[in-house]
């Protein structure tokens, strides 16, 4: 098992170097912007990207979700059937969705309190939109075939391309905000020319309508469930520019940023776990792996939470020349980061869930418990956000987490029924809460000097290691540590 289990936490890693290389180029355009743009004008740029985020979900109406699932398939067709059936009907749908936008951009700049003067940028939105669309289940096919290389080459020139050309529109061409998205397209774009030669070797002329009605059975709950999660990482947005102002939610927006580094490691392990579950599904002990699976990321997730959390306000005042993390007028939203990791250690949690749901056909309860989480989101920020600010927004996202991962657990346990370590999983959620109640108290009574951070750390890990791990863990993770050194 443990062999299975390094073989997971292998992929894991390589995928992370894609992703954590591709966000963190990506990440570093925050403190550019925050220290350039007014926090007005980084705020017309989050609400464009929520706008982005949504449409990204809808463009691709789960054909990705339903291609993972039967690409393998062989009694559902051949190859290039089952690859060139999503491709098209994606392709369709994208073209429709294309054209609405440019007809209505007057309108939904509108929506969006976008100015009027930069309803232009609504056309590269569009195009943005396409490209990424046409470019993910191609992305699918890769992780399929296990190319991680090339899924992590191609998804670092993407980042890369658009970096750079963020510097140089910006700070040569002395470009405003509408730089940032002529980056994101011309980014979009030359991936998905680097996607084309597989794409054409998978593609071909026919569209079969059994096997779209039956990715369409499985992807189509994908497509509420998709706009309920991403309602979740973006409805704050709008509703924090409605209750307060543009200021308070760049503020919010560059602190919210900062929790990208939970991001990374649930997506890194989120691109490598799917092929995996669907690889071990059939084998005996695939329900106590999977168990495994959930203990040691919870184990893993955590000691990310509580580190970044003790270190998170040093880490935003480092400077590196002349500059820091991010602006000094964005600092004054830092105490919202560890409940935004908090948040997507939740989501983590979600995404081990999902694979009684792939295994066993079930995406039927998906947009059920994401919409629960969404609903939840929206009503707990109208409420939380008038008392509390921006933590009632924080808050209001770990909430709609803990209720997707929870729903999904228990929906998930009646169908395809796995024996978690319960009692492992809640010493580590009790030591989150201990240590992370014991870190505010520091904090907002002026006591969190660099000393109690480093304590603070080693007693957790010293906690995790006593009352979690067992014997056999420890020894096996001691022949790892020994084993690399040497």
């Amino acid at each position: 098992m443990f062999e299975k289990l390094k073989q997971l936490s292998k992929d894991t890693a390589i995928y992370g170097v894609s992703t954590i290389v591709g966000r963190f180029l990506n990440f570093l355009l925050v403190p550019f912007y925050t220290n350039i743009f007014l926090p007005e004008e980084y705020g017309v740029i989050t609400n464009i990207y929520a706008f982005i985020a949504i449409l990204n979900i809808v463009f691709i109406y789960g054909m990705d979700s339903a291609y993972l699932r039967f690409a393998k398939d062989e009694e559902l067709g051949n190859e290039k059937d089952i690859f060139s059936t999503p491709y098209y009907a994606v392709l369709i749908i994208s073209l429709v969705f294309c054209s609405i936008i440019i007809l209505f951009k007057v309108h939904i700049g509108n929506s969006l309190a976008v100015p009027y003067n930069y309803n232009y940028l609504f056309l590269m939105v569009a195009l943005i939109l396409f490209a990424d669309a046409l470019a993910a289940i191609p992305f699918i096919r890769l992780r399929i075939e296990r190319k991680a290389k090339k899924f992590a080459a191609f998804k670092v020139i993407n980042i890369i391309i658009n970096v750079f050309l963020n510097l140089y529109l910006i700070l040569k061409l002395k470009m405003g905000i509408e730089a940032v998205f002529i980056s994101n397209l011309a980014a979009s774009v030359i991936t998905f020319f680097l996607l084309t030669p597989s794409i054409l070797k998978l593609l071909n002329i026919s569209f079969s309508t059994s096997i779209f009605k039956r990715m369409l059975k499985f992807g189509l709950p994908y497509l509420p469930a998709g706009l309920g999660s991403i309602l979740i990482q973006v409805i704050d947005r709008p509703i924090m520019e409605h209750l307060t102002d543009l200021n308070t939610l760049g503020i919010y927006q560059a602190n919210h940023k900062l929790g990208i580094f939970m991001m990374l490691f649930v997506s890194m392990f989120q691109y490598a776990w799917q092929p995996f579950f669907m690889q071990e599904s059939k084998s005996e002990d695939a329900k106590r792996i999977f168990s495994k699976v959930l203990t040691y990321f919870t184990l893993a997730a955590s000691v990310i939470l509580i580190a970044l959390s003790l270190f998170m306000d040093n880490i935003i005042r480092f400077e590196i020349f002349g500059k820091t993390l991010i602006g000094p007028l964005y600092w004054s939203g830092v105490t919202i980061v560890p409940v935004i990791l908090f948040a997507y250690l939740f989501n983590g949690l979600y995404v081990v869930f999902t694979a009684g749901v792939y295994i066993k056909e079930k995406s039927i309860y998906v947009p059920l418990i994401t919409g629960a989480g969404a609903i939840v989101n929206i009503i707990s920020n109208f409420i939380l956000i008038p008392l509390i600010g921006m933590m009632g927004a924080a808050v209001s996202v770990l909430s709609s987490y803990i209720v997707m991962a929870s729903g999904l657990y228990f929906i998930t346990q009646k169908f395809y029924n796995i024996s978690y370590e319960k009692k492992k999983i809640a010493l580590i959620f009790f030591f989150i809460l201990l240590f992370g109640s014991i870190y505010y108290f520091l904090y907002y009574n002026n006591q969190l000097i660099l000393f109690y951070k480093f304590l603070l750390l080693i007693l957790f890990l010293v906690s995790i290691s006593f009352f979690v791990l067992d014997k056999k863990e420890i020894s096996f993770l001691k022949n790892k540590f020994m084993t690399r050194r040497n």
